[in-house]
């Protein structure tokens, strides 16, 4: 188990934050996404994510939740041509382009509360988000809002 951490190890060391002294950093910016739907079994994300291993696709993200009885895959690629190319030689049947709010940066108390804050203010709405940290001081947060309000929402974080 060398170096993980779980309810029978040790308590982990606490993740680093940044302090309000430090310098934050953050970026925020549409990104296009693709979802497939796929029967709700065992080996289908492994399936999807090993193309895509093997044609060197780089995610940005990767969901994947029950929806009507299926599952829902959403990617969000790095490159997105390269991609579609992975998609259509493995014969997916995928969504239309969707955007995507993705933000990352250095990882700060109250990241997220103030990048909702900027966007209420905006008055625009949040379907829903999703948000990581990292061991490494860094976190993402992905944003989707209603496609006509996708550049008025990167604006108002200051993409």
């Amino acid at each position: 188990m060398g170096g993980s951490c779980h309810a029978l190890s040790p308590p982990c060391p606490p993740a680093t934050r940044a302090q309000p002294s430090q310098r934050a950093t953050t970026s925020a910016d549409s990104r296009e996404y693709y979802y497939i739907q796929v029967p709700d079994q065992p080996g289908q994300g492994f399936n999807a994510l090993a193309k895509l291993k093997e044609a060197g696709v780089n995610l940005l993200a990767f969901l994947a939740f029950p929806s009507e009885g299926k599952t829902q895959m959403d990617f969000i690629p790095e490159d997105p041509a390269r991609f579609l190319a992975v998609a259509k030689s493995a014969g997916w049947q995928l969504s239309p382009k969707k955007e995507v709010i993705f933000m990352q940066g250095t990882d700060r108390v109250g990241v997220a509360a103030t990048a909702l804050e900027k966007l209420a203010s905006a008055k625009i709405n949040v379907i829903t988000t999703s948000a990581i940290g990292g061991q490494g001081g860094g976190y993402g947060l992905l944003i989707w809002v209603k496609p006509q309000d996708v550049v008025a929402a990167a604006t108002a974080l200051g993409a």
